[in-house]
């Protein structure tokens, strides 16, 4: 009885793969994870998010190029400025009142930001002293091209002008070696804006401070005048 339960029982040393299985291994298995099953509702619900951003970012472009366009190319005012104010002669009369010959080389440039040419008819720039007007000048018209400047030059005598109750601060800043004078220019003519022309008129004021000795602007301000 003893033998028999013996060899009944499971051998200890028996192979846990068989010999066939060893030599012949089993393919390997490979594992797909399929994407989350989305249902159809919530699909479209993401295209019409989709879309929403598309409009969204396309209206918001066209209203950034638009606004861009009219900043560009909005009409504005063409800037003056004294670009050159040259004392050439200055004499000073007692007989028969106290009185002062003077006359002053200007340049005046004027530039047009604008992406449209300016005709303009005339120019008028009027010089003063302390709130006195010494006098004015004209100069003819002409073109500026569209983002270009022009230099306009004239010349302003003055004989005999009557400057008694500033006579002294006159003489005063001649000691110190500048001058400052007020000017004012006045710009008309026309903006050529694709087929129309657009009138044009600007004024701006000046103060400008003159080094007698080297003939030089060293300081100047200006604000347009509505």
């Amino acid at each position: 009885m003893t033998a028999a339960k013996g060899s009944d029982a499971p051998s200890s040393h028996q192979p846990l793969l068989s010999e066939s299985q060893f030599h012949h291994p089993q393919p390997p298995q490979y594992i797909v994870v399929a994407p989350p099953y989305l249902p159809p509702y919530r699909s479209r619900r993401r295209r019409r998010r989709d879309s929403s951003w598309c409009r969204f970012i396309c209206i918001a472009s066209t209203l950034f190029f638009l606004a861009a366009a009219t900043y560009l190319l909005w009409p504005s005012d063409p800037e003056l400025s004294v670009a050159r104010l040259k004392l050439d002669r200055l004499h000073f009369h007692t007989i028969p009142k106290f009185s002062l010959d003077v006359t002053l080389d200007l340049t005046v440039k004027v530039r047009n930001k604008d992406f449209y040419s300016i005709d303009y008819d005339s120019l008028l720039v009027s010089v003063g002293y302390r709130g006195e007007k010494l006098g004015s000048m004209t100069s003819d018209g002409g073109h500026i091209r569209a983002r270009g400047s022009s230099y306009l030059n004239s010349t302003l005598r003055l004989d005999g002008v009557e400057i008694l109750s500033d006579v002294i601060f006159l003489l005063e800043d001649l000691a110190k070696g500048s001058i400052t004078f007020d000017t004012e220019s006045m710009i008309s003519g026309k903006l050529g804006l694709f087929f129309f022309a657009l009138p044009l008129k600007t004024k701006i004021s000046c103060e400008v401070i003159v080094n007698t000795r080297n003939q030089t602007i060293t300081h100047q301000s200006c604000y347009p005048e509505v």
